[in-house]
Parts: C-alpha cells; sequence; structure tokens
C-alpha cells in the first residue's frame, strides 16, 4: 500500500476522475475524504466505497466559495488529525467562444477550476508545513499546453493550473510540499457526456470521434488517470515537483 499513513482530500471527488482517484487513495491505504457540490454525487461516492470494502468521508462543499475551502480542509483535519494529499480535481466546462460567454460564465469558470485550487491549496498548505510536508496534485488537461475550439474560459482556467502548479512548487519545495499537474487527455467521464450532448451526439459516437484524435485510438479512462494521480501522490515520486504530467494518449505529441 503505497500510501499507508497518509490522509487525503479529493476536490470533485463524487464523480468522474476525481471519484476513480478517491478509490484508488482508499486502496492504497490512505484515509480520504472527498469534497463536491451535490450531495447525491457525494452519497454515493460513500456507497461506491464501502461496495469495495473501504471507505470516505464526504464533506459538501463548493471549492470557488473561501468558508467552504476552509472547511473542506478543516473537517478532513479534524477527522484524520493531517493531512498529507490533496488533489485539486473540481472543475467544470461551458463550452462557448467569447463573443457568446457571459461574464457569469467567465467567473463561473474560472472560480472553479482556478481560483478553488488556490482557496483550498491556501487552506492545506499550513497544515501540510506543520507535519513536514505533503503532495499537492492539481488536474490540469491538455488544455494547459495547447488550445481548443470554443473552449477560451475552460483552457484559460487550466493554463492558469499549469502556472500555479509550478510557481506553488518553487514556493514550497523547502518546506517539503511537492505540486504536480497530471494533464489529461479526453477522457470518458461526465464531462465528456456533457460535451456529446452538447453536439448533438451520443456517447459512443462522440467516443469514436475523440478517440480518432488521439494516436492511441482512443479516450481515457478515469482509472487511468487515477493510476497516474496515485503515483504523483506517493513517495514513489519523491523527486518530483513543478511537473507537468500529460497522459493524453499521445494527443498533445501529435
Amino acid at each position: 500500500m503505497r500510501l499507508l499513513g497518509k490522509a487525503a482530500l479529493v476536490t470533485g471527488g463524487g464523480s468522474g476522475i476525481g471519484l476513480a482517484t478517491a478509490l484508488a487513495f482508499v486502496e492504497e491505504g490512505a484515509r480520504t475524504a472527498i469534497g463536491d457540490v451535490s450531495a447525491s454525487r457525494g452519497h454515493a461516492a460513500v456507497r461506491a466505497a464501502r461496495d469495495a470494502g473501504g471507505e470516505l468521508l464526504f464533506i459538501r462543499a463548493d471549492v470557488s466559495r473561501a468558508a467552504d475551502a476552509r472547511r473542506l480542509v478543516r473537517e478532513t483535519v479534524r477527522r484524520f488529525g493531517r493531512l498529507d494529499i490533496l488533489f485539486n480535481n473540481a472543475g467544470i466546462l461551458i463550452e462557448k467562444p467569447v463573443h457568446r460567454l457571459s461574464e457569469a460564465e467567465w467567473d463561473r469558470v474560472l472560480d472553479v477550476n482556478l481560483k478553488g485550487a488556490f482557496l483550498v491549496s491556501r487552506a492545506a498548505i499550513p497544515h501540510m508545513r506543520s507535519h513536514g510536508g505533503g503532495s499537492i496534485v492539481n488536474a490540469g488537461s491538455v488544455n494547459s499546453l495547447v488550445g481548443d475550439v470554443g473552449d477560451p474560459a475552460y483552457c484559460a482556467s487550466k493554463g492558469g493550473i499549469a502556472l500555479l502548479t509550478q510557481a506553488m512548487a518553487l514556493d514550497y519545495a523547502g518546506d517539503g510540499i511537492r505540486v504536480n499537474a497530471v494533464c489529461p487527455g479526453w477522457v470518458e467521464t461526465g464531462m465528456f457526456a456533457q460535451e456529446a450532448r452538447a453536439r448533438g451526439l451520443s456517447v459512443a459516437r462522440y467516443r469514436a470521434i475523440a478517440g480518432a484524435h488521439h494516436p492511441i485510438g482512443r479516450v481515457g479512462s478515469p482509472e487511468e488517470i487515477a493510476r497516474l494521480v496515485v503515483f504523483l501522490a506517493s513517495d514513489e515520486a519523491s523527486y518530483m515537483t513543478g511537473a507537468l504530467v500529460v497522459a493524453d494518449g499521445g494527443f498533445t505529441a501529435r
């Protein structure tokens, strides 16, 4: 068990990559809390962990709100006594070009995807410093590195995550806190299904189209990304900080 004795927090942990990672953390021995804005998703995640023989702590929270971010960390530390691992995974997508994007929509995407990572990290870092270090993994994207059609707010938020990750890595290396980002290609999650609906396509048809954009010939699974997050969170990645680790089936290589 690579995370035995560790305490972890996953934001957006009720579904998709967040849920797969939370379950992987539990399997690797970490006491794990998840935050999610949806109570139904959160409770379903707790049941999924229980069915797998594990346990999750669910805390309902909106990471774009500073009070919620502080509460997420406070309740995690209250339950587990410490916080060693943070996966800033919470994210949303609004697909509109700039001329159709409202200010409120822009703010919402940036608030969840980028400010949320800042707020939860800000709350978590003092606890990590007090215990001699920790690991923060931020959810980037291939859109941390390259742009995409019709996704200016999402691309801006994930580009921001890339440099936030590197800046935090430099600021806290001396405290034993490693900060890295995982940058997935297209992964079949609820957000993927949302994209399919927006294009008037079935998930199966969109899966085939999206897969063709990846040299490996398919889209990824949440579990594949979760395994990478576990590695970055673990001591196996002890020499890695400030890294933007791409897992995209060759998408950006092409």
